[in-house]
């Protein structure tokens, strides 16, 4: 074999190695797709929350379009599916003066908890909510606006 062969070779054999198995078991192929949301660890946390679905824009004082998701994520980002503790959420960015009101502590289940009743009562833009656990940092939402209430100018006088 002659001396450029075999720097090829190793170049070749070190390309292979580091997008297989060399790179140890259940190591990821590829790139990792990032997730929603984030979150930070205090010096207790055993992993983070996120966003799995978004608050969507809605009208004031209804429901929140589809349910919104926070997943438990342990610090490598895989769903802590033993995770059953209570996800609270609150508002972060409140504009408005608006109330959050529905359900808004809920025990996740497998690692993730739903929140499907959550209304806010006054219309704006740039609300956020924060959704929080005990051993775990919060995480914000991203923005979103609660429009006019449907109908009110057909209820008015």
């Amino acid at each position: 074999m002659t001396s450029r062969m075999r720097s090829g070779a190793v170049v070749l054999i070190a390309a292979l190695c580091a997008a297989s198995a060399c790179a140890g078991p259940g190591a990821p192929i590829g790139p990792r797709i990032p997730r929603e949301g984030g979150g930070t660890l205090d010096s207790t946390a055993s992993g983070v929350l996120a966003f799995l679905v978004q608050p969507r824009d809605v009208a004031a004082g209804s429901p929140i379009g589809e349910e919104v998701k926070v997943e438990a994520l342990d610090t490598l980002g895989n769903v802590l599916t033993a995770f059953s503790g209570i996800v609270r959420m609150t508002l972060g960015s409140n504009p408005f003066g608006g109330t959050l009101s529905g359900t808004t502590s809920v025990a996740a289940s497998s690692g993730v908890a739903f929140f499907d009743t959550l209304v806010i009562s006054k219309a704006g833009s740039g609300y956020t909510l924060v959704a929080s656990a005990p051993g775990f940092g919060s995480v914000a939402s991203a923005p979103f606006t609660v429009s006019g209430a449907i109908g009110a100018a057909a209820r008015a006088p």
